[in-house]
């Protein structure tokens, strides 16, 4: 019999719109009236989730942050647990937020083998929708997922292959990345310098936890300054995924003219000529809609210190590492200076030729990540998992 209630857990912006669009179609295809609960964001809400509390305002950056963090997210962790059992889903669908869950995932389990006497035959299924990036770093965590999850969803197409050589206990499934059908029906960029409103346009996406907007806001706008100064006549806009992270940005002392919205990047990509981003999910939306993009990344000394010394891959960027080559200029932390972000922006803005280039391999990057429909396969996996 197929699942009917399904607990999620989703704990940033971009988890919690994965996760709603997964909710969306688990209705369509089930053909039944499924419930849904857990913890996210406003999407995951708008979707019919019945959420305990919104995760995605907890969202932290780097292992300093996490450990000021600690007693907090482990009451959460704690309630969520307790949630599971006095509702005892079918399925609990862990959405990326690869730290929180898997501790989540962990301890589930062992409360499960430690109460076996008293929650009968209760036994769900528990799936990671989005792989962590074990294959940049500490690879042995792959092992404990195979104890953790009975299913884990990749959005990438090497991730499967890449498991199947060393966990071929874990059951893994390559759906695609919702973006795809996300961004279906839209145009995507061209290479003209100008935008649709007639000016050359840059694009700040700083991030959407307020870790990151703390590092990365300084050298952005300092950059923008320095392009503004060099170049006349360009427009700035910035996009933020909420309010309260567009009210922190206000407190900060701005370029003039800086255009601020909220949650609308379709919009600002197809009026962009090149942006300047965080290395996160968000590049992939860049490479979507072919925008150039000088890629930064800044976090906390031991973070970078550990990272740096753990860290397997030539790229952070996801776009590079897809193509396995540097598409887009990367600046990691001492090197995501306003001097540097600057020239690498101005280069692109006066390279025409360069930025054609560069969408031109963003244009292969993309029709790797498969076919549109990733949350139906998602919702299919789940619904006909054993």
């Amino acid at each position: 019999m197929k699942p009917t209630s399904f607990m999620l857990i989703a704990g940033e912006p971009s988890g919690d719109l994965l996760a709603a669009e997964l909710v969306k179609a688990i209705r369509r295809e089930s053909g039944g009236n499924p419930r849904f609960f857990g913890a996210g964001g406003a999407k995951m809400s708008e979707a019919g989730v019945d959420l305990a509390f919104d995760m995605t305002q907890h969202s932290v950056i780097g292992l300093w942050e996490a450990a000021k963090s600690y007693g907090k997210f482990k009451r959460l962790l704690d309630q969520l647990v307790r949630l599971a059992f006095d509702r005892r889903p079918d399925v609990i669908v862990c959405v990326d937020f690869s730290v929180f869950n898997h501790r989540f995932a962990r301890k589930l389990r062992w409360e499960l083998e430690v109460r076996r006497d008293t929650h009968g035959n209760w036994k769900p299924k528990v799936v990671k929708y989005v792989s962590p990036q074990v294959w940049a770093s500490r690879p042995g965590r792959a092992k404990a997922m195979a104890r953790e999850f009975d299913l884990l969803l990749t959005l990438f197409p090497f991730e499967k292959g890449w498991y199947a050589e060393r966990v071929p206990e874990l059951k893994v499934d390559f759906v695609g990345h919702p973006m795809v059908d996300r961004y279906a029906n839209t145009s995507r960029g061209t290479p003209s310098a100008e935008s649709k409103s007639g000016q050359v346009t840059v694009l700040l996406l700083p991030g959407s936890r307020v870790g990151e907007l703390k590092r990365h806001l300084p050298p952005m706008l300092s950059a923008a300054e320095r392009i503004r100064a060099a170049r006349k006549g360009i427009r700035f806009q910035m996009v933020l995924p909420n309010d309260a992270l567009a009210d922190l940005v206000r407190k900060s002392s701005l370029p003039d003219g800086l255009e601020i919205r909220i949650g609308e990047l379709q919009e600002a990509l197809q009026e962009s000529t090149i942006a300047i981003a965080s290395t996160g999910t968000v590049t992939m939306e860049c490479a979507y809609f072919g925008v150039p993009t000088v890629a930064l990344y800044k976090t906390s000394w031991s973070t970078y210190q550990i990272g740096r010394r753990i860290i397997q891959v030539k790229f952070l960027a996801m776009p590079n590492l897809l193509a396995n080559e540097r598409v887009f200029p990367e600046l990691i932390q001492d090197e995501a200076s306003a001097e540097n972000l600057a020239r690498e922006a101005i280069n692109l803005l006066d390279n025409p030729a360069l930025r054609s280039a560069i969408q031109a391999k963003l244009t292969e990057v993309i029709e790797s990540l498969g076919e549109p429909g990733a949350s139906q396969r998602a919702a299919n996996a789940i619904l006909n998992l054993e």
